[in-house]
């Protein structure tokens, strides 16, 4: 049993010990080490993936070679390239394990199984991509609304563990801001 995704997955719909017991049938567990990829660019993302433990970090690589983070996974959140999933097409992203982590991947042949299975498991996925999708709207609100200091002011004041977990450089991609500007930021101590 995964308790961890159960309890999460009860936050927002019910389940039976024997769909429980059906979903963890389907999920498999992997275990990162730091630096270790669950997707590179150019395969295919095979599923979605709880994040039990660690952080890991979605980003592509843009025209001027830098690494552009898109989305960090921490514990009980979900990280996947929804692009080349519902596309099946080779991932354009990778996700990295930015600490030792371990994940349990929903494949996607599984996931399709366990909606017929168990109906309610859409209503939480369907909850689980609209929370994603609101909080990509709210940060593109910010890059946009935000100078980069308030930025960094308003993601340090939601999430301070961040800031001891993930390197200066992986915040300032997320951010959208050079590492640079980010050691003047902290050296100000904001």
């Amino acid at each position: 049993m995964y308790p961890e995704l159960l309890a999460h997955i009860k936050r927002y719909v019910q389940l039976t010990a024997a769909e429980e017991q059906l979903l963890c049938e389907k999920l498999e567990p992997k275990t990162l080490k730091k630096k270790a990829f669950l997707l590179e660019a150019g395969k295919h993302c095979h599923g979605n993936y709880f994040v039990v433990k660690g952080c890991l970090r979605l980003y592509f690589v843009n025209n001027k070679l830098n690494e552009q983070i898109i989305q960090f996974g921490i514990e009980n959140w979900w990280i996947t390239d929804y692009d080349g999933l519902t596309s099946k097409q080779p991932s354009t992203c990778y996700i990295q394990a930015v600490e030792p982590s371990e994940v349990l991947l929903l494949s996607e042949k599984n996931q399709a199984i366990l909606f017929e299975q168990i109906p309610c498991l859409e209503t939480y996925f369907r909850i689980m991509m609209q929370k994603a999708y609101v909080a990509s709207q709210r940060r593109i609100g910010y890059i946009f609304n935000l100078t980069e200091e308030e930025r960094y002011i308003h993601f340090s004041s939601r999430f301070p563990d961040f800031l001891q977990r993930v390197p200066q450089y992986m915040l300032a991609s997320y951010l959208g801001f050079t590492p640079q500007f980010l050691s003047r930021l902290r050296a100000k101590k904001i």
